[in-house]
């Protein structure tokens, strides 16, 4: 008799497996029966009011592995009442977006007792999390079977069970027909398109759409500094000093197209309900740990953490640390431009074709050791950030991207800065700005995409013989897709997405005008970039949870930033130029006091 690994052979016909919980192995009984409880119980009582089945019976548990995954869903009603809960917003037949709310279901837009489309997939996984979060401590001192895992009223029972290691990881499972539909229109046919944003927050949410949306306004966005690039590299390279039309034209671009993308940003969360989505009191970020007390503004007990304890971690440990590897980039650079000097005399007295290529090297080196720095540096970060011991998951993100910025500007770019202003040798900064964008460029694409795809697809070989191999007349379906993705990498946000584009951003806003191609390799990247994020998102790294997002964050004001840096700079390469010092050839103050007007005219 041909056995069936479904879940879906239940009582509820109704239940769709939508997130996955693995416990540890060994994990007592009375455990997992204490969780289930809270689960499926109702809300009046303290539960989830989920429904809750193990991915294996009792039979199938004798013959295979992998007897701690779990999978959680819901009925369609508890879906709804959880949309009200955590307060989504909807459009209305009248065409206005409101928060949704159960009672008045029929007045929004699509929605009908036999429409199962209403909540986006994503919507339903994030509606999941949510209630699985917030499931609370009650009487309970500790979990039980696990004494040394204690427990406080309205304490969150997941993120107890995750920090204590008796829960591994929980996370959303794709849906293959969905999925495919996406990928059919997303990325497996290469085309010159517009992406399908819609479809990518109704199947990934909108912090995972906004990123594509991001990443596709930036691409057409540099298209215009390509188009002008390109001319004018063919036609002026060999004079390096003529880019004064150029870096005007970089002043104004880097100040449009951000102000463009917030007016086009603010349209999409509209649409979406993103950007009237009422803010909850965020919770204590797993990692948090302090003196358990009362918060004097939540009203709830939690741990406590002196502030100043914070502000001493964060001044008297975090700011030297950082200063200190700051100090070390520029130690880098400088033996980075000894090792110039030395492939420059050398091709000097030799004058041969191989010490011609021998120039390059010391800035593919240089950028390969960027690009080794700036990951060791982000572990680094993450474990200050961690140890400074911040309440909030946005505090947290704040201080860690503030941290990962500083330093990844000054080890990107002092040189280019140093070269242009100090040794204002304008053929090194074309060089070596060509270098280090390309370089960084390939280094990306092989780490962040190539790498982690060609050991999933080995992976995904392995399992699929795993199960082929343990028996035959089973319909393993859903049990090789659970063991597949719980195999899978973890995405860990949009984080080193948006560092990326800020960088890139950074190189052809502040020194393209002497390296007019780098607007054009910068858009052959994206367009690759679209593809193997994409790819990435799919079939690379778990499906993450959705997260309501009403803009791109903290990001917006990086970008702000490096757009009145390139300001600041392109004026200065301008005031540099031959062409304008000709036009003042004796009053070097009038010069100055010119640029200075330009530069704060185009910021304001």
């Amino acid at each position: 008799m041909k056995v069936t690994l479904s879940a879906l052979d239940t009582s509820e016909s109704s239940f769709m497996p939508l997130v996955v919980i693995e416990f540890a192995q060994d994990v007592k009984e009375e455990t997992k029966e204490w969780l289930k409880n809270r689960i499926i119980a109702p809300k009046k009582d303290g539960g989830a009011q989920l429904l809750f089945r193990p991915l294996l019976n009792k039979y199938e548990q004798e013959t295979l592995e992998n007897k701690n995954l779990y999978l959680v869903g819901a009925s369609k009603i508890r879906m709804l009442l959880g949309a009200e809960a955590v307060g989504l917003v909807k459009e209305c037949n009248d065409n206005t977006m409101r928060a949704f709310t159960y009672r008045t279901r029929q007045n929004f837009k699509g929605f009908d007792d036999t429409n199962d489309d209403f909540l986006t997939m994503a919507e339903c996984q994030f509606i999941i999390k949510h209630e699985l979060e917030n499931l609370r401590a009650k009487d309970e001192k500790m979990i039980p079977g696990y004494p040394q895992a204690k427990l406080y009223p309205g304490k969150s029972l997941l993120r107890r069970l995750l920090t204590s290691g008796i829960v591994i990881q929980v996370f959303p499972l794709h849906d293959n027909e969905a999925l495919k539909k996406l990928e059919d229109t997303w990325y497996t046919r290469f085309a010159l398109k517009y992406q399908p944003i819609d479809s990518i927050r109704g199947y990934f949410g909108e912090t995972i759409a906004l990123y594509f949306g991001f990443l596709e306004y930036f691409t057409f966005a540099l298209i215009p500094m390509a188009v002008i690039g390109l001319p004018y590299y063919l036609f002026v390279w060999e004079d390096y000093d003529k880019y004064v039309i150029f870096a005007s034209f970089n002043l104004i671009w880097s100040t449009l197209i951000l102000e463009v993308w917030k007016r086009g940003c603010a349209n999409m969360t509209y649409r979406w309900g993103t950007l009237l989505m009422k803010r909850k009191f965020e919770e204590p970020r797993p990692g948090f740990h302090g003196v358990l007390g009362i918060n004097s503004i939540t009203g709830k007990e939690e741990p406590l953490y002196p502030s100043y304890k914070r502000q001493l971690r964060i001044y008297l440990v975090s700011l030297p640390f950082v200063c200190l590897c700051l100090y070390f980039s520029l130690y880098v650079m400088m033996i980075y431009f000894d090792l110039e000097v030395w492939a420059l005399g050398l091709h000097e007295n030799s004058g041969s074709e191989w010490t011609s290529v021998l120039l390059y090297v010391p800035s593919i080196i240089y950028a390969i050791v960027i690009e080794i720095m700036n990951r060791l540096y982000r572990y680094a970060a993450e474990f200050l950030t961690s140890w400074e011991n911040h309440r909030l998951e946005s505090a947290y993100q704040n201080h860690l991207i503030l941290k990962v910025l500083v330093f990844n500007f000054l080890n990107c770019f002092a040189s280019l800065f140093y070269i242009a202003f100090v040794l204002k040798d304008m053929k090194l900064l074309r060089q070596s700005l060509a270098t280090l964008l390309i370089t960084s460029q390939i280094l990306n694409q092989i780490v962040e995409s190539l790498l982690p795809y060609w050991l999933q697809r080995k992976h995904g070989v392995r399992v699929k013989r795993k199960v082929q191999a343990l028996k035959v007349d089973i319909d393993a379906t859903l049990y090789e897709q659970v063991i597949l993705e719980k195999e899978m990498g973890t995405y860990l946000g949009t984080f080193d997405d948006y560092l990326e584009l800020f960088l890139q951003f950074g190189y052809v806003s502040l020194f393209s005008c002497v390296y007019p191609l780098a607007a054009a390799f910068a858009v052959l990247n994206n367009f690759t970039e679209v593809n193997s994020d994409a790819l990435k998102m799919c079939r690379v790294f778990k499906r993450p949870f959705s997260e309501p997002s009403a803009s791109i964050g903290v990001w917006q004001l990086a970008f702000e930033t490096m757009s009145v840096i390139s300001v600041v700079t392109n004026c200065a390469l301008i005031g540099m130029s031959p062409q304008v010092n000709a036009i003042f050839p004796e009053s070097k103050a009038d010069l100055i006091l010119i640029v200075v007007a330009v530069e704060h005219f185009t910021q304001n």
